[in-house]
């Protein structure tokens, strides 16, 4: 079930006095969770800081396109946007799939 098909089940059933002061706290918590995450470092993976880091990152809907480059745990090589990453991850002598932001790992060498 999504967010908006559960507003549409919930929402009719409240006083229109509640349900408004609950989509502006939802929707706030949503903006600072978002403006958190555009300052906050990613900790590292063995981090005690890295669960609260996780639910901030769910709170804020920081998947897909807006997930920080940086992840907790992974490196990337952050190349400019004309050159290719599969050129520096072979200058380097890098393995080019795990040089990429979302591959989850530290990227390694090529044998």
């Amino acid at each position: 079930m999504d967010w908006t098909s559960l507003f549409q089940t919930i929402l009719p059933y409240l006083p229109a006095k509640y349900a408004s002061d609950i989509v502006s706290i939802i929707t706030f918590l949503i903006a600072s969770a978002a403006l958190a995450l555009r300052f906050w470092k990613p900790p590292a993976s063995t981090s005690k800081l890295l669960p609260l880091f996780q639910i901030v990152s769910a709170v804020a809907q920081a998947k897909g396109w807006n997930t920080s480059a940086y992840q907790p745990g992974a490196k990337a090589i952050m190349v400019p946007v004309g050159s290719s990453r599969v050129d520096d991850a072979a200058k380097l002598g890098l393995d080019m799939a795990s040089t990429h932001p979302k591959a989850g790992e530290v990227p390694r060498r090529v044998e």
